[in-house]
């Protein structure tokens, strides 16, 4: 273990911050903040990692696959807390999306230590999902050797699921044992070992852009807005009527109309103010566009 350790990145002492204990507090903060600017350009090196990433996530959610996170500790709860905000984001359904971490839910607020060494763990877990080929597996650790993440690639590889690494140290276990490996390298954390620091901001970047761009290209947005919403309680229907009338341009009452008329169907209501149609004749475009609407709106083949 103890040479496991000195060989990753994420584990050694950072020359940067070895004297932070004698510093002020601003100095610490500043320091804190200089070490942060390292992660976006280390996430920056390894975006055709996640472009491959994200197109295999498009595809498994296209064939009715699910995106599963698993991980243990830090890596465990930004899977979770990714997972978590899909639904109320981008409208998706229930399990569409879902976040596993290594002791189950209440390691969430209280640490499980043990149950990261277990990879027996990782492989029941999938289980219980009754995972399928159609699914997308992602294993995250910081380390890239953590064992519940490790025994749940290669159960997810026996069943012919893909599996995507993301690991904050290169060449790592996970990524060797996945089919698609993510491993921007932040360096040594601020505090040696401390990877909720760099490690985790990391983490959270790269989760982000996997879960954002999978749904652009589902055509949850349309330019830059949530457009993939069924408004279903008072702040949501405001919501969805702002949203109509900075997609089209009308006013809060036509706004409201086409709402109305589109049984408060977000991309509907938009797209017969854009071009004109009725619902039914909305619908069957937007249908023929795999619900893309930029692309229902342009008449695109």
């Amino acid at each position: 273990m103890l040479q496991d350790l000195a060989r990753l990145t994420s584990e050694g002492r950072n020359p940067d911050t070895l004297h932070i204990d004698r510093q002020s507090t601003l100095e610490i903060l500043t320091t804190i903040n200089r070490q942060d600017q390292q992660v976006p350009e280390a996430v920056a090196r390894v975006l055709p990692a996640i472009t491959t990433a994200v197109d295999t996530i498009v595809a498994a959610f296209r064939r009715g696959g699910r995106l599963i996170y698993m991980g243990a500790g830090t890596s465990g709860r930004l899977g979770v807390l990714d997972a978590s905000e899909c639904p109320p984001t981008f409208s998706v359904p229930e399990g569409m999306v879902v976040g596993l971490i290594a002791g189950g839910p209440q390691a969430m607020f209280r640490a499980q230590e043990g149950a990261e060494d277990n990879e027996q763990l990782g492989a029941q877990d999938l289980q219980q999902l009754e995972l399928s080929a159609d699914d997308v597996v992602v294993g995250i650790a910081a380390s890239g050797r953590t064992p519940y993440v490790l025994g749940g690639l290669h159960y997810a590889r026996s069943l012919g699921a893909t599996t995507v690494a993301l690991a904050c140290n290169g060449g790592s276990a996970i990524g060797q044992a996945a089919d698609i490996a993510i491993e921007p390298e932040v360096g040594p954390e601020v505090i040696t070992g401390s990877t909720r620091l760099k490690s985790g901001t990391a983490q959270k970047l790269v989760l982000n852009m996997l879960t954002t761009a999978s749904m652009i290209r589902l055509g949850k947005v349309y330019q830059n807005l949530m457009v993939d919403l069924h408004a279903s309680n008072l702040k949501l229907q405001a919501r969805a009527q702002r949203i109509v009338m900075q997609a089209t341009g009308v006013d809060e009452k036509d706004a409201a109309r086409a709402l109305s008329q589109a049984d408060n169907d977000v991309k509907l209501a938009i797209l017969m103010l854009l071009s004109g149609l009725g619902k039914a004749e909305a619908r069957t475009r937007l249908a023929q566009h795999q619900g893309v609407l930029g692309k229902a709106v342009e008449g695109e083949d």
